[in-house]
């Protein structure tokens, strides 16, 4: 059956949007089907760059977050890739619990992974802590930690809460940070990383050479992540 992927985080500017569009991406080049449903309402990222694969998607209407499980049933053969918005945990948990979200998914045989996309500072530790008690072994997590500020993610390390995690069946992937000045290009391109990574005769706001060659570093790296994930 299908694979849901709650790619989430509360903090926001942690790179969630990015992940998703990465995961999108990814799914494309490995021909993986997928369908992406987007909840943020200002400036979804994966109905920006993949409105070929996605829909909107309004995380405080029960009937609006029913037809995430209700695509995943009808399409068995295809992932289900959610962007979740920042600050979406509380109206998302309380449509998972009062519509028995998670006993449904385990009757139908949908697994449920959530993607908690962190940086490296103390209140993602401390929120990524409140989601394990909250949710415990009831969801599949892959901790997403985003080098988008730094890599020394020694604060998680030394907390416990990714042991916790660990203990949990919890995997790891480490996203590289891109050279900023790219990927203020590539958006504002509105470019997909495909785009981005081979040269656009018809954008005259192109990638020069060794940029090119550097989304292609980054991306090799975040698939070959993704490759031991087992997506």
């Amino acid at each position: 059956m299908a694979t849901i992927h709650l790619i989430g985080g509360e903090k926001g500017g942690v790179g969630k949007s990015v992940v998703a569009r990465v995961l999108a991406q990814y799914m494309i080049d490995s021909n993986i089907p997928f369908i992406g449903f987007d909840t943020d309402r200002s400036h979804g990222a994966l109905l920006r760059f993949y409105s070929d694969y996605a829909s909107p998607t309004i995380v405080d209407n029960y009937h609006s977050l029913d037809t995430i499980i209700e695509t995943a049933a009808e399409n068995p053969d295809q992932r289900i890739l959610v962007d979740l918005a920042a600050q979406t945990h509380h109206p998302l948990a309380t449509w998972i619990e009062e519509s028995g979200v998670l006993e449904l998914a385990e009757e139908l045989g949908i697994t449920l992974t959530y993607w908690n996309v962190m940086d490296s500072g103390k209140d993602c530790v401390e929120l990524l802590g409140k989601l394990l008690d909250y949710y415990g072994s009831k969801l599949n997590y892959v901790l997403v930690q985003n080098q988008l500020r730094d890599e020394d993610f020694t604060l998680l390390e030394f907390s416990g809460v990714k042991d916790r995690a660990l203990d949990l069946n919890a995997k790891v992937m480490k996203l590289k940070r891109l050279y900023t000045p790219i990927m203020t290009t590539i958006d504002g391109n509105n470019s997909s990383f495909w785009a981005a990574r081979n040269r656009d005769f018809d954008n005259l706001n192109v990638l020069g050479l060794l940029d090119r060659q550097r989304v292609k570093m980054w991306l090799n790296h975040a698939y070959g992540q993704l490759d031991m994930l087992g997506v």
